[in-house]
């Protein structure tokens, strides 16, 4: 499976998992040089299993919160513990 975003390979795997419809790639899988951190809101700060977003970005305008990963997993999400999902702009394939 390949993230793509703007042409560029984001991440690459054969051992991504899907869960609630979302595919989750291995950390050491994604190119976090091309992730920036946003901060956390209200919302996020309520999610159960301590989600950050992430912008993607790499000159130009970046993609807003287009990756994320859960921090601090209740059960259901502990299979990607700390993996990247993406979504909005990046195409998983």
């Amino acid at each position: 499976m390949k993230a793509m975003w703007r042409g560029k390979v984001i991440a690459e795997s054969d051992r991504t998992l899907e869960v609630d419809g979302y595919r989750y790639f291995p950390r050491e899988t994604v190119r976090m040089d091309l992730l920036k951190l946003t901060p956390r809101t209200a919302g996020d700060l309520q999610c159960p299993h301590g989600v950050q977003f992430y912008d993607v970005a790499e000159g130009g305008a970046p993609s807003r919160r287009a990756a994320w990963s859960y921090e601090a997993p209740q059960e259901k999400m502990k299979p990607v513990d700390r993996w990247i999902g993406f979504w909005q702009d990046v195409s998983v394939r």
